[in-house]
C-alpha cells in the first residue's frame, strides 16, 4: 500500500481528523542531528491499525503543532520504537509527550529479547518479515524525496502496531504490563528532565580534575552551549572537548596563555578568546562552597570484586526470569547498589535503580540476600546458557 505524502496544511488537517478517530497511532521520524545544534526534523511517519501509512513533510508545511497536539492529547495509544527523539520533538512542540506511549524496544526487553534491539531485528524475529534496507544513511533534508526513501520511511512505521500487539500478548502472559507502564513513566520523566540537564561531566578527560578545574569545565561548557545555540551549530564545532579540558587543567584566565594552547590558532576562535577568558575567570572567582561535587566513584578492589560477582548474579537471574539484563541494570548500577547497601553512598544522590520498582522485585532482593550471606552462587552446568545457580545457604 503506497503511503500518502502530506505537504500542505489542508492535507495535514484532513489526516489529523483521521488520526483522531484511531485507537492506535504508530509514530516514527527521520531527522538530522549532526549539522546543527537543534535536531532538524525532516519527516514524520504515521500508521494506523489497518496498515495505512502517511508521511508528513515538515520542511514543506512548516509548523506541525496541530499534529503534535493531537498526538499528545488524543485518546489513542502511541506506538514507537526507541522513541526518544519522537518524545523530544513532542516536548519541544507542545511541552507534552505523545499519549499513552508503548515503546516496542522496551517491551521486547521486558520479555527477554535482546535490549536494545533494532527495529528490523524485531520485525524479522517476531513477524518473520524482512523490511527494506538501504536508506539508513539518507540525507532526509534533501527534496524531492525519492520513491525508495518514501517506501523505506513507510516500512519504518507500518509494522509497529503488529509488533506492539504481539509483544503486549507476551507481556500479559508474563504479567508484566504494569512493569512496562512503570518503566515508560520513569523513562518519560527522565527525558523531560534531561532537556534542561547540564552534561558537562560527560566531557572525556574531565573526571580526574580538581573541583576548581571542574568548575572551569562547567563554565566553558555553559558558554559553548549558549554560543552553539545562538549560531545553531553543533557544540563541538564551536570549541572541542579536549580544548575545554586542557584550558581547565591550565587554570588561567590570561588571554595570552589561552592563545598559546595548541588548537586555539583557528581563525574563528581568536575573536572568542575574551569570552573564554571571562568564563574561566568566573570559575576562578567562585567560592569553595560553589565548586562542583564529584560524583561517587566505586573503583577500589572491594567494589570491583563484589560488583563482578553481583553482576554475574544479575545476569543469571534476568535470563531465568526472561528479561534482558541490560534493561535491568548496568555494572555502574550494581556498584551503586553495593555502596548504598554498605552505607557508603552520598546521601545527596537518590536510591539506586536496583532498589526501586520492578527491578527490586526481579533482582534487588536477590542481590540483597547475596550481600547478606543468605544466598550462594554455584556453577550448575558449565555448558548451559544459564550456567549459574543461586541457592539459599543452609542455616548454621
Amino acid at each position: 500500500m503506497r503511503p500518502e505524502l502530506v505537504q500542505t496544511r489542508p492535507q495535514l488537517e484532513r489526516w489529523c481528523g483521521k488520526l483522531a478517530a484511531s485507537t492506535q497511532i504508530a509514530l516514527d521520524t527521520e531527522f538530522i542531528s549532526e549539522r546543527t545544534y537543534r535536531t532538524q526534523l525532516c519527516l514524520v511517519q504515521l500508521a494506523l491499525p489497518d496498515g495505512t501509512a502517511v508521511l508528513v513533510d515538515p520542511l514543506a508545511i512548516g509548523d506541525l503543532r496541530p499534529l503534535w497536539e493531537l498526538l499528545a492529547d488524543g485518546g489513542h495509544e502511541t506506538v514507537v520504537h526507541a522513541g526518544r527523539e519522537e518524545v523530544m520533538f513532542s516536548l519541544e512542540a507542545v511541552g507534552r509527550p505523545p499519549a499513552r506511549l508503548f515503546d516496542v524496544q522496551l517491551a521486547a526487553g521486558m520479555i527477554g529479547m535482546q535490549y536494545p534491539a533494532g527495529y528490523r531485528n524485531l520485525v524479522t524475529q517476531l513477524l518473520e518479515v524482512s523490511p527494506r534496507k538501504g536508506e539508513t544513511r539518507s540525507d532526509w533534508s534533501q527534496r524531492p524525496l525519492t520513491s525508495h526513501q518514501l517506501a523505506y520511511a513507510a516500512e519504518d512505521v507500518r509494522y509497529l502496531i503488529p509488533l506492539r500487539n504481539l509483544l503486549h500478548e507476551r507481556l500479559v502472559r508474563l504479567e508484566r504490563v504494569a512493569w512496562l507502564e512503570e518503566e515508560t513513566t520513569a523513562w518519560l520523566a527522565e527525558l523531560a528532565e534531561a532537556r534542561g540537564r547540564e552534561r558537562w561531566r560527560r566531557l572525556t578527560g574531565g573526571a580526574g580534575l580538581s573541583p576548581r578545574a571542574q568548575a572551569i569545565v562547567r563554565e566553558l561548557w555553559r558558554w559553548r552551549e549558549a554560543e552553539a545555540a545562538a549560531r545553531n551549530r553543533p557544540a563541538k564545532t564551536v570549541l572541542r572537548d579536549d580544548l575545554i579540558v586542557e584550558l581547565a587543567r591550565r587554570g588561567t584566565a590570561d588571554p595570552r596563555q589561552i592563545q598559546t594552547l595548541r588548537g586555539m590558532e583557528r581563525r574563528d576562535l581568536r575573536p572568542l578568546i575574551p569570552d573564554l577568558a571571562a568564563a574561566i575567570e568566573r570559575a576562578l572567582l567562585l567560592p569553595q562552597t560553589d565548586l562542583p561535587h564529584p560524583p561517587p566513584r566505586f573503583d577500589n578492589s572491594q567494589f570491583t570484586l563484589l560488583s563482578q560477582l553481583l553482576s554475574s548474579a544479575l545476569g543469571s537471574v534476568c535470563r531465568n526470569a526472561q528479561i534482558a539484563p541490560s534493561l535491568v541494570g548496568t555494572a555502574n548500577d550494581v556498584r551503586a547498589f553495593i555502596a548504598w547497601r554498605l552505607g557508603e553512598s552520598d546521601p545527596q544522590y537518590p536510591p539506586p535503580l536496583l532498589t526501586q520498582g520492578w527491578r527490586a522485585q526481579v533482582v534487588g532482593r536477590v542481590l540483597d540476600d547475596l550481600l547478606a550471606g543468605k544466598l550462594a552462587i554455584r556453577v550448575r552446568d558449565p555448558r548451559s546458557d544459564t550456567p549459574l545457580e543461586i541457592q539459599p545457604l543452609p542455616e548454621a
